[in-house]
């Protein structure tokens, strides 16, 4: 067992970090449901309804059901089963998948901490093979009605895992997710690139 730099726990984020790319997945969704560039990106992300439903979905406040039938509405598109069409390109991330297993097999204690897609009608996290048994632990927004970079959560996070946020590296693909963690004293990590971001981890537990 190798020296951890007194690191005892890893806490990841699900969309962009242990998948593949979310730009890249709604890229695809945007092609193959026939919308214009940026449609989708939009929709979620400045659309006063779409921003507001997308929110509520992360902390428990509205259903997936809901999320489909607005970003449905907002895009003209059919609304069953939305999210999972849009989540379909999603891929588990091979690189920090094996960091799971190797911090797993290490003795440390693993996390997985998401803003919530929903579980119903589809579960995101099962469907990709990330849901009982693939993290010790796992925190997802809508179960504990805060999401990141609410301090909250991440507090709720190193609590669960039974360790010090100095125990534990956190790494997220959004950068206003870190600095709240960060000042807690947790070692934070921004996931851009799979590659760089595995050696950077190697790198912090000293691999």
């Amino acid at each position: 067992m190798s020296d951890h730099r007194g690191y005892r726990g890893l806490i990841l984020d699900f969309g962009g970090v242990l998948t593949t790319p979310m730009r890249a997945n709604g890229v695809g969704f945007e092609q193959e449901s026939g919308l214009e560039p940026g449609a989708y990106f939009a929709a979620l992300t400045e659309h006063p309804e779409g921003v507001h439903v997308y929110a509520e979905l992360e902390v428990g406040r509205a259903t997936q059901e809901d999320w489909n039938r607005v970003i449905g509405g907002i895009l003209g598109l059919d609304p069953t089963d939305l999210m999972r069409r849009a989540l379909a390109r999603l891929r588990p991330e091979p690189r920090i998948v094996e960091l799971v297993g190797r911090a797993r097999r290490e003795g440390m204690v693993t996390a997985m901490l998401s803003n919530s897609f929903g579980l119903t009608p589809f579960n995101v996290y099962k469907e990709l093979g990330m849901w009982e048994g693939f993290t010790d632990v796992v925190i997802l927004s809508e179960e504990e009605g805060v999401r990141k970079p609410s301090p909250e959560i991440y507090r709720r996070t190193v609590e669960r895992m039974g360790l010090a946020p100095e125990e534990c590296v956190f790494v997220d693909d959004h950068e206003r997710n870190l600095p709240p963690a960060e000042a807690m004293g947790i070692t934070c990590v921004h996931a851009t690139d799979a590659t760089l971001t595995e050696a950077r981890v190697r790198e912090l537990l000293n691999w």
